[in-house]
Parts: C-alpha cells; sequence; structure tokens
C-alpha cells in the first residue's frame, strides 16, 4: 500500500467518524432550533397578547384606584369628624340627664 493510499484510507475512516460523531450534534442543535421556534411562537401568540391586555387595563384600573384612595381619605377624615362631634353630644347628653 503507497503512502497515498494509506493516507487516504485514514482520512475515509476519520471522516466517517467525525460524521458518525457529528450526526447527534445536528440533531440535538436542530431540535433546540424546533424547540426555539415553538417558544417563539408561545411568545407571539400567547404570552405578548396577555401582556398587551393586562397592559390595557391596568391604566384605567390605577385611575380609578386613585380616584377611590381620594375619595376613602375623604371619607375616613368625614367620620373622624363625624365620631368627634358625637362623642361631645353623647357627653353633652350624659350631663344633661
Amino acid at each position: 500500500m503507497t503512502d497515498n493510499e494509506l493516507l487516504f484510507a485514514i482520512s475515509e475512516i476519520v471522516e466517517k467518524r467525525i460524521k458518525t460523531e457529528t450526526e447527534p450534534l445536528k440533531t440535538d442543535i436542530q431540535q433546540i432550533k424546533d424547540e426555539q421556534t415553538r417558544i417563539n411562537v408561545i411568545i407571539e401568540n400567547e404570552i405578548r397578547s396577555d401582556i398587551k391586555l393586562l397592559a390595557e387595563n391596568y391604566l384605567p384600573a390605577a385611575k380609578r384606584y386613585e380616584k377611590a384612595t381620594a375619595q376613602i381619605e375623604a371619607m375616613q377624615t368625614d367620620i373622624d369628624v363625624m365620631k368627634s362631634v358625637i362623642r361631645e353630644h353623647s357627653e353633652k347628653l350624659q350631663k344633661i340627664s
């Protein structure tokens, strides 16, 4: 066997071995690409629309909450005044009776 034939035989063996060892890697990479595509579709179709819906509803809800907070604070002030007046009136009625 000549040197060239020997080198050619070694080259073929190495190429077959590389091909054999890289095929599972190629398969894994393709599976990862497929999974990435699936995840991107889920993000695009489901998650983004859900986030958009949440954002659309957040601002009106936040404004209602802000308005309700001011109303609750005003009502609390009124209740505190009413408690004070009722206390005074109760004390006056106790003195009268």
